[in-house]
């Protein structure tokens, strides 16, 4: 049981550095500061979603959060709505 766990830390831990170090500093900031707050308390469905988010593009992961673009059909999810909701409360 315990190695279940610790899979699951390792794989907060590596989200946790993707999403603080995209290579754009505005999304470092946005998705690093989300994940240091949220990680902790997603489900597994949410982490499934959460690291589909973190293949795409920065470029559209920002249209998208800043409501530029509307978000496709394929990469809507419920985090990426959350993360939505978190940006305008900054």
């Amino acid at each position: 049981m315990m190695i279940g766990v610790a899979r699951v830390d390792d794989r907060r831990k590596r989200l946790l550095y993707r999403s603080a170090h995209r290579g754009m500093k505005e999304m470092d900031v946005l998705l690093g500061g989300y994940a240091h707050k949220c990680l902790c308390h997603m489900s597994s469905a949410d982490l499934l979603d959460f690291e589909a988010l973190m293949d795409e593009s920065d470029n559209d992961l920002m249209n998208w959060i800043y409501e530029r673009e509307p978000v496709p059909h394929e990469s809507e999810n419920a985090v990426l709505r959350k993360i939505i909701n978190y940006q305008k409360t900054l």
